[in-house]
């Protein structure tokens, strides 16, 4: 848990949207999977097919930023795309991110909680 930044972003999907954001789901997965600081990258959909949560976790606030600046953000538009096809309806982040964190995070206008107890087997 020392030093891991997670969140949960809640989308809402656009009407007609949703093959569309599952072929770009699959392909950021893929992506991602590649990425040494990604500890976690969960996508989980609701029975409805109309709200998405994307649960991440990572080792620290610099493969956040690695994320956020990978071949994936910058030549496959990921960030783009994803806005095409969804709403942010909520993004809660964990953990102690410094400022360039932060700055990413800000952008999706998350809400911070603090560690507090508890441990992590990850």
């Amino acid at each position: 848990m020392e030093g891991h930044v997670s969140w949960v972003n809640q989308v809402t999907l656009r009407a007609g949207k949703l093959e569309t954001f599952r072929e770009l789901m699959e392909e950021m997965v893929s992506g991602t999977s590649n990425e040494p600081g990604t500890l976690a990258y969960e996508w989980y959909i609701s029975h409805d097919g109309g709200t998405v949560h994307v649960v991440e976790t990572y080792a620290d606030s610099a493969a956040v930023v690695a994320h956020h600046v990978s071949e994936g953000f910058a030549l496959k538009n990921w960030a783009g795309r994803f806005v095409d096809c969804a709403d942010a309806s909520r993004v809660v982040a964990y953990g102690d991110p410094n400022a360039a964190a932060r700055e990413i995070l800000d952008r999706l206008g998350a809400t911070y909680y603090s560690a507090w107890g508890g441990f992590s087997r990850r």
